[in-house]
């Protein structure tokens, strides 16, 4: 693994905190124009979360686009994949710098990552076909799979109930949904796959491990039964491709952005009281003509009150999940945004962008649910 320097400091005088202290309520922003005398408060700024600035840039890591962006599960660590075949790691708070670089580890663009649930692993799969586990306390890999015959599109972990065992399910062009053991002794067999028929765009678990979802080319999300290994049911009311799936952290809704522009919200619980199982159509955020796999996230601060989704008009969409309103659009990069994710414990926002850049920034405190 490749060290790299922290990037450098933005233009202008940033005051920094003793590490560890608590984060002010309020920052002064200054606007200077080479004459002292022209020095002027701008506004002051409510700090909500441990970041070094209310907005933070990740760049210079990465030659292209990139493909997805994650928080680890403790919210110190950011892993980003991009299409230039290579994975970048990040600091969340002060010092924010990139410390780690893993360089081709596939052969042809990353796709999406996950972070193990219990281990150093970072899982990883691409458009070469395979999936790859790192363990980054060493930066080496512990083993790729050729795990489809098609594109990987999209991966997601749990942990196996009651056996403590860590799985993978991998969706990809083939029409085959798989699902692998995790960890660094796994088999490179799968555990079970289900069929499809067309190409499948986007792959999450159900809260328990025992159901997987995948949302496909043929508008719907196909439910899989993993103790039955068969199909118990499918989620409509998509007009077109599913981009992505994310469960909310109560395990009871399922969001899924599309092709359309629509972002769905199931309702996945055992006896939902609408038939349809649609609890929310939200509106907002445009995807675009690229037909980019546009990853949505739910807040976890607050329990999952907020959704969020980027589009091609280089914005980050945030909604109140209650009432369907937006509460945020937000500005900062210059290409479509194709990945969101919401840090597990304060309101911090992180976006990915084909301007192979990424952003860090604050949102107001949601009310826990």
């Amino acid at each position: 693994m490749s060290k790299r320097e922290g990037s450098p400091p933005p233009e202008g005088i940033l005051i920094k905190r003793a590490r560890g202290s608590t984060p002010p309520e309020t920052q002064i922003a200054i606007s200077s124009h080479g004459d002292d005398s022209k020095k002027g408060l701008i506004r002051t700024v409510k700090r909500t979360s441990g970041l070094e600035a209310p907005i933070v840039s990740l760049s210079g890591a990465h030659s292209a686009e990139i493909m997805s962006c994650r928080f680890d599960p403790t919210g110190q660590n950011i892993a980003a994949c991009s299409a230039d075949r290579s994975v970048s790691l990040w600091r969340t708070y002060p010092p924010t710098s990139n410390y780690g670089f893993l360089p081709a580890l596939h052969k042809a663009p990353i796709l999406d990552l996950q972070w193990s649930l219990f281990s150093s692993i970072l899982y990883t799969v691409s458009a070469d076909h395979t999936l790859v586990l790192t363990d980054l306390a060493s930066g080496q890999r512990v083993r790729k799979i050729r795990a489809h015959r098609g594109i990987i599109n999209a991966l997601d972990r749990t942990i196996a109930g009651g056996a403590g065992v860590e799985l993978i399910a991998t969706a990809a062009d083939d029409g085959f949904v798989h699902v692998w053991e995790g960890g660094d002794d796994g088999s490179k067999q799968a555990v079970t796959t289900f069929e499809v028929g067309c190409p499948v765009t986007s792959v999450c678990w159900s809260a328990d491990g025992s159901t997987v979802y995948a949302g496909a080319l043929d508008n719907e999300i196909h439910v899989f039964d993993l103790r039955k290994a068969t199909k118990v049911y499918s989620l409509t009311g998509h007009t077109d491709t599913p981009t992505s799936l994310s469960l909310s952290p109560n395990g009871n809704f399922l969001l899924s952005p599309s092709f359309s522009s629509q972002v769905l919200i199931h309702d996945v619980r055992p006896f939902a009281p609408n038939p349809s199982r649609v609890y929310r159509t939200l509106l907002g955020s445009p995807a675009g003509y690229e037909n980019t796999l546009l990853r949505a996230a739910w807040s976890k601060d607050d329990g999952g009150k907020r959704v969020a989704v980027g589009g091609a008009d280089r914005m980050v969409c945030i909604w109140d999940v209650e009432s369907g309103r937006i509460q945020y659009k937000l500005p900062g990069h210059k290409g479509t945004v194709t990945s969101v994710d919401f840090h597990p414990k304060e309101p911090i926002v992180l976006t990915g962008s084909k301007d192979a850049t990424m952003l860090l920034g604050e949102i107001e405190p949601g009310m826990a649910l």
